[in-house]
């Protein structure tokens, strides 16, 4: 913080910052407090960090949309860095994150504390959400495959647009549009009319983490890399911890 105050306004920038939603949290709570130590300010834009939308962040760097710092799935990002859309030597780890499911407030809720256990949940359930970027695609493409029960469940699954034009799967299943929820925990725990029923067997966790990255064509290069610092800060470990992440600072 002691350096981010030595950044004083008259060497104030406007840091373009593309963002996902399972760190959204994190940042809408920090962003401000770096926003006034530091003078600059934060132009944020929100999309998913994978997947078929517009709005993912891959596609609307890939159009050209300006930005300085990106923060999203780490394997995202290294994806990113590969297609040289974002600087792969600037990669910082901020967050692991585990995908959990909820069901709708005052629902019984179902045994996941083991894969058979996970599995017959999922087949019993009448109607599944799950989200448009990484742990939607990781569960589609991946688990339910793993699980022998793709093609059961196929027909009852929904794929979830997320933010910004969309919403949080919990939202799905609080007006009891899905009986059974996934998303990263850090997307599902803060939402009404849910009930979290716990995280996926830690045999079937595919080891998420959130990072953060400087674009190819940032900008404003000392502003971005003071804010990526920022969140990576020992200072940051307590509200990624609340927002129902691990962070790696301690």
């Amino acid at each position: 913080m002691a350096a981010l105050l030595m950044a004083g306004p008259a060497s104030a920038a406007d840091v373009r910052v593309m963002i996902s939603a399972g760190f959204h949290g994190v940042y809408s709570e920090l962003g401000p407090a770096f926003e006034r130590a530091s003078g600059h300010h934060l132009v944020t834009t929100r999309g998913p960090s994978m997947g078929d939308s517009p709005e993912a962040i891959p596609a609307r760097l890939a159009r050209g949309e300006a930005a300085d710092v990106v923060i999203l799935d780490g394997n995202a990002a290294d994806e990113l860095g590969r297609r040289e859309l974002v600087r792969a030597d600037s990669k910082i780890e901020l967050a692991r994150s585990l995908i959990g499911m909820v069901v709708r407030a005052g629902a019984e809720k179902p045994d996941i504390g083991s894969v058979e256990a996970l599995r017959r949940t999922l087949l019993a359930a009448k109607s599944i959400a799950y989200s448009d970027s990484g742990s939607g695609t990781y569960l589609a493409t991946t688990l339910f495959p793993k699980l022998g029960i793709a093609d059961q469940i196929a027909g009852k699954s929904r794929k979830v647009r997320g933010p910004p034009s969309g919403e949080p799967v919990a939202a799905v299943v609080a007006r009891g549009e899905a009986e059974i929820g996934f998303q990263q925990v850090s997307e599902l725990i803060h939402i009404a009319g849910v009930s979290f029923v716990g995280t996926l067997p830690a045999d079937v966790q595919p080891g998420f983490s959130f990072a953060a990255a400087l674009a190819r064509n940032v900008r404003e290069p000392e502003a971005a890399t003071a804010l990526i610092r920022f969140l990576a800060s020992a200072e940051a470990a307590p509200v990624i911890l609340k927002a129902g992440l691990m962070p790696l600072s301690k």
